[in-house]
């Protein structure tokens, strides 16, 4: 038979001969017996032509060159995305999740998407590096949902309170690190911390204020002095000016004289309590010239401060 023995083909009448390199009578394996007869009835003239073979051959020659040059070139990426968005796979939804203070916009700004991003050459990996350089995100991760969606789900840092050094306001975290500047109303509940090593020192004299909510509520900002000290300031502008050192105590005891005797409701400016064997009051100009007259009605000498 044909299909094992090329030496038995008979020969008819016009029938070509088959070269001598094919007739020696040896037998094909199997993988080769198929293109073997489609060769045979070419080489012997029954096998015609399909009609537009030539054009077919052409295409794919064309095809095999381009990509071969588009991988030459290092285009293949560009190519792969090109087919796969057109087959089904072009991203068609993102779905964020987890975010409050990171901005969608900037979310997807960082994904690269042009409208022709397939899914299937879409990394990432590199989009969730470009993701977790946004101030707010701690840490993001990136899933790839076929055929079309793209999940992103996100950590965001934790904000402690608003620094203030100089003219600029940043928001912090509770180590102290700067998060991204002051710009939302959502943070405008944060405590306010001020100077010079404020945001440093900032977790354990906020804590400790934060045991004391009704002195807290009604402090508009904490000053840093000297890296060394704090300053309270409330919301009706008096200053407390607090120790270096024994600062819960002095916290105590300006708020059992507050009971007693509302004193930070008065016309003063400023409580003193830097020193340890007095506390000195500054009051309000019009307070002191209501003290003065008072004096001088009395007959006694003036005092620019009171000491309590």
């Amino acid at each position: 038979m044909f299909a094992l023995r090329f030496g038995q083909v008979s020969t008819k009448s016009g029938a070509r001969q088959l070269p001598a390199w094919l007739s020696d009578g040896f037998v094909l394996p199997r993988w080769l017996r198929k293109p073997a007869r489609a060769l045979s009835r070419a080489y012997e003239g029954d096998y015609a032509v399909p009609p537009f073979a030539a054009t077919g051959l052409s295409a794919l020659c064309i095809g095999a060159f381009s990509i071969y040059g588009a991988f030459l070139g290092g285009h293949m990426p560009q190519v792969i995305q090109a087919v796969a968005a057109r087959t089904g796979f072009a991203v068609d939804q993102v779905r964020i999740v987890g975010h409050r203070q990171t901005s969608e916009i900037d979310v997807l700004q960082e994904l690269g998407l042009d409208g022709w991003t397939s899914l299937i050459g879409f990394d990432a990996e590199h989009a969730r590096q470009r993701v977790a350089t946004l101030p707010w995100v701690q840490t993001a991760a990136i899933r790839k949902v076929y055929p079309d969606e793209i999940e992103i789900s996100i950590d965001e840092r934790r904000p402690f309170a608003v620094w203030q050094h100089g003219s600029e306001l940043v928001v912090i975290e509770e180590n102290g690190n700067v998060i991204a500047p002051f710009a939302s109303s959502r943070d405008a509940e944060l405590p306010l911390v001020i100077g010079l090593g404020a945001s440093e020192d900032a977790a354990g004299f906020v804590k400790l204020m934060q045991g004391y909510p009704a002195l807290a509520s009604r402090s508009r900002g904490y000053i840093r002095v000297g890296e060394r000290r704090w300053d309270v300031r409330l919301d009706n502008g008096v200053t407390i000016k607090l120790p270096e050192r024994g600062e819960r105590e002095a916290i105590e005891q300006i708020l059992a004289m507050d009971e007693q005797d509302a004193v930070l409701s008065s016309d003063i400016v400023a409580i003193d309590m830097r020193f340890d064997d007095r506390l000195v009051v500054q009051l309000t100009p019009e307070a002191l010239e209501r003290r003065n007259a008072s004096l001088d009605s009395k007959g006694k000498p003036k005092k620019t401060e009171r000491r309590i």
